[in-house]
């Protein structure tokens, strides 16, 4: 039989468990009948006086003999650990007993021993099992491992470690390994053949010396107690180096100002190249790669043991701004690796470069009638310089009509500005001026050439307005009288200029019938001799045509005036003769002194100092008797008649005029006289003289001449008449008179200007003709009109541009 045993609550061993409160006794009793066995189980480490078991009341032995039997504990290792009491048969401990003293490593632990009571003699054997507690933290060997990894070792790599060491059994002892946090290994925990546990690293991600040349980690061995108890130690993992860097310069990019100027063997930089490797594998030494720009190696030098960078040829900012420098740090590893970096060595621009200007997409010639924004040209202007004394500005002159218009950071348009005028300007030389801003400033000047083509603006243009041309009658037919000149100021073949003649009526016949005009030159030609006594003066409009396209014109007015010459000669219209006989005048036989015998009248078709006329007595039967007034034509006597002097008296009379050379006539008269007819003459001086045979002569004249000049006129108004009913027709006539036209240059007349001529359109040619003028009747008074009472009607044509009519005598315009 067996039975267990359990701590009871009350026991006051139990209460003095100091630290082992969670501990509970379980006595476990197995009885034997054949052997006499006991068993009892307590865990390690109880105190002194916990209970184990009543051995007594197991071995069924009376209580109250146990002293007198003599019971006893015969054992060879335990009689230290347990005790009875022999009051009460309570076996208890007597010393602390560890199980990892008593068995070790041995699994189960137990303490065996004989109870012996006598009286009878009784031996019972008895085995108490000691079972583990958690008492024992793992530990290890050594508080610092240390391990030698290369960094070149790939991930997956085992390194064992050394084993923890926990003397507790079972449950207890060591269950599992940890390692502390890291980015390279883990644990790896195997279980040995006696189910103890040892661990191993991992490596779990390639090391990098250069990065982490030691790491330091910490390794836990946990047991499975309730608490688990563990135990730790550093794992000093020291990483070996490869050549596996490369050397690193302080910067990628070194940058670096140096001056154009800057002297031979001037320190340009110094660069600097770390390798992450040990020993050899971290010595550089530096050079330029091979493939730099031509030319860089002669203007840069290299120290390969400093990495210093120094001047060693001459530097020009205008060749080239920035030298990019590419520098190469080697290691001295077995497998050598290399590093590169580059260095910028910016060149500090001088002010030592003027602007450079350049025309592109030039226009030279421009069109006179280009609008304003038109382009002439590009312009870029550009300084090798950099910074302010690459800043450049632009600038043209102010009073031309070109400016310059910003488009890009350099670049210019030279634009129009306003209107061009070929004629006033043809050409511009157009002062560019581009300076920097440079310390001391450089500029630069150029001169742009523009060329301003010709447009058909300008119509030819007639030095006057009216010419003035004087022709003597009588002139050479074909002959040039005159030429105008129009002048043009186009140029080529807008400024070719042709003549020709617009058409006007002159007398009932068009200008070409009277003059006709060069084309080329302008010469005008009179195509017969004039008569002044037929046509006094007349007007022709000549045209100047240029050839441009669309063409232009202007006209001008040519006034020619035929100049009297002295090709007629006086004619006597009284007294009057018959058949070249001569006219008899009778005087009364007792006239007295400067009596008027008679009044000699001539006339000259000339005009001006050749119509001037003068008397002379040529012949005289008795010079004495009579006088012949110079420019009145009278002839008077110079005293009284006598006796003798009654014989008809012959008078040869001439009459000149003052033309040069002059003409003259002369006329013949008989003077005779009367003796009854004395008194009636003398008193003739003294009371109104009645009509008498010389007044009613003079009469006839005056009466002749009116109805002649009344005829004429008669015939030229209805000749106007017609040709105004036939100018209604075509639709060039007046509309209710048939001189309107002539009222109004009449009214222009007037106020000193000409009126532009209304023409008739002649179908056949295509030519518009101008209406001839209106005749103008003069009546002028006889010098010595006061006595005499005689009238001259003259006609003429009055032109219509005239405008400083100075004659002082009276002037009518016959017009309705």
């Amino acid at each position: 039989m067996s039975c267990g045993f359990a701590p009871r609550a009350n026991s006051g061993t139990m209460a003095k468990s100091g630290g082992q409160a969670a501990l509970y006794i379980f006595l476990l009793c197995v009885l034997h009948p054949v052997t006499g066995q006991i068993r009892y189980t307590i865990p390690e480490e109880a105190e002194q006086g916990t209970f184990v078991g009543n051995i007594a009341e197991d071995l069924r032995l009376n209580t109250r003999t146990l002293s007198a039997r003599e019971l006893r504990l015969v054992s060879y290792d335990s009689e230290e650990y347990l005790e009875v009491n022999l009051d009460t048969g309570i076996l208890f401990v007597h010393q602390r007993i560890n199980r990892e003293e008593i068995c070790g490593q041995s699994v189960p632990c137990s303490l065996s021993f004989e109870v012996m009571v006598e009286s009878p003699l009784e031996i019972h054997r008895v085995e108490v099992e000691v079972l583990d507690i958690n008492d024992n933290s793992p530990s290890f060997p050594k508080n610092e491992l240390a391990l030698q990894i290369g960094e070149s070792i790939a991930p997956g790599a085992r390194f064992p470690l050394e084993s923890a060491h926990d003397p507790d059994v079972g449950t207890n002892a060591i269950k599992t390994y940890q390692i502390s946090s890291n980015d390279y290994f883990g644990i790896n925990v195997q279980s040995r053949s006696d189910g103890s546990k040892r661990a191993e690293l991992l490596l779990e991600k390639p090391l990098d010396r250069e990065q982490e040349s030691t790491l330091k980690l910490v390794l836990t061995a946990v047991d499975g107690g309730v608490p688990p108890r563990s135990g730790t130690t550093r794992v000093i993992i020291t990483v070996l180096d490869a050549n596996d860097n490369t050397p690193v310069f302080d910067h990628e990019i070194y940058r670096v100002s140096l001056a154009e100027n800057a002297s031979k063997n001037a320190f340009v930089i110094r660069v600097k190249a770390t390798d992450s490797d040990e020993g050899l594998n971290a010595e550089v030494k530096y050079s330029f790669i091979n493939h730099l720009p031509y030319g860089v190696n002669d203007l840069f030098s290299l120290d390969s043991q400093t990495g210093e960078i120094r001047v060693q040829g001459s530097l020009d900012f205008e060749q080239s701004h920035v030298y990019e420098l590419e520098v190469q740090a080697v290691d001295k590893g077995t497998s050598a690796l290399a590093g590169h970096c580059k260095v910028l060595v910016a060149i500090v621009d001088e002010n030592n470069k003027a602007p450079e200007d350049k025309l592109t997409s030039v226009s030279s010639t421009v069109r006179e009638n280009a609008s304003p924004g038109t382009v002439i040209c590009l312009i870029s202007v550009t300084d090798r310089d950099s910074g302010k004394n690459g800043q450049v500005h632009c600038q043209i002159p102010n009073n031309i009509p070109f400016k310059l218009q910003k488009s890009l950071a350099d670049q210019y348009k030279l634009i129009t500005s306003d209107k061009l005028d070929r004629e006033t300007n043809p050409t511009y030389n157009i002062s560019l001026s581009a300076w920097d801003s440079g310390t001391p400033q450089l500029s630069t000047h150029r001169t742009i050439w523009v060329s301003v083509s010709d447009v058909n603006d300008n119509a030819p243009r007639f030095a006057q307005s009216v010419y003035t041309v004087y022709l003597k009658e009588n002139n050479a037919p074909g002959a040039s009288i005159f030429a105008v000149t129009a002048v043009d100021l186009d140029l080529d073949q807008n400024s070719y200029i042709s003549y020709s003649m617009l058409e006007n009526q002159i007398q009932g016949k068009y200008a070409s019938f009277h003059v006709s005009v060069n084309s080329n030159n302008g010469n005008i030609y009179a195509l017969h001799s004039f008569d002044y006594e037929e046509l006094k003066r007349f007007q022709i409009q000549i045209q100047a045509r240029d050839s441009g396209v669309p063409p232009l014109t202007s006209s001008v007015a040519i006034n020619v005036i035929i100049l009297d010459q002295n090709d007629n000669k006086p004619v006597v219209i009284s007294p009057l003769t018959w058949n070249g006989s001569a006219a008899v005048e009778v005087l009364p036989g007792a006239a007295s002194s400067d009596y008027l015998v008679t009044k000699i009248l001539a006339t000259d078709a000339d005009s001006g100092q050749n119509a001037r006329l003068s008397y002379h007595l040529l012949q005289a039967t008795d010079a004495s008797l009579f006088r012949v007034g110079l420019h009145s034509g009278e002839i008077r006597t110079t005293r009284s008649f006598l006796g003798p002097d009654s014989n008809p008296q012959s008078l040869v009379i001439e009459v000149t005029d003052n033309g040069q050379p002059s003409l003259s006539t002369s006329v013949t008269v008989l003077v005779s006289t009367g003796p009854n007819v004395t008194e009636k003459y003398s008193d003739k001086r003294q009371v109104d003289p009645k009509p008498d045979t010389t007044f009613h002569l003079n009469l006839y004249l005056i009466v002749i001449l009116g109805s002649t000049s009344f005829i004429f006129l008669i015939i030229i108004v209805l000749l106007i008449v017609i040709k105004c009913h036939q100018d209604r027709h075509t639709g060039y006539g007046c509309n209710s008179t048939f001189c309107c036209w002539e009222k109004r240059n009449l009214r222009n007349v007037s106020h000193g200007r000409a009126t532009p001529k209304e023409s008739l359109h002649y179908t056949e040619v295509g030519e518009r003709l101008p209406i001839p003028a209106a005749y103008n009747y003069r009546v002028s008074l006889s010098p010595e009109s006061a006595k005499s009472d005689f009238l001259f009607l003259r006609t003429y044509n009055q032109d219509i541009h005239s405008s400083s009519v100075t004659d002082t005598n009276v002037t009518k315009q016959y017009c309705q």
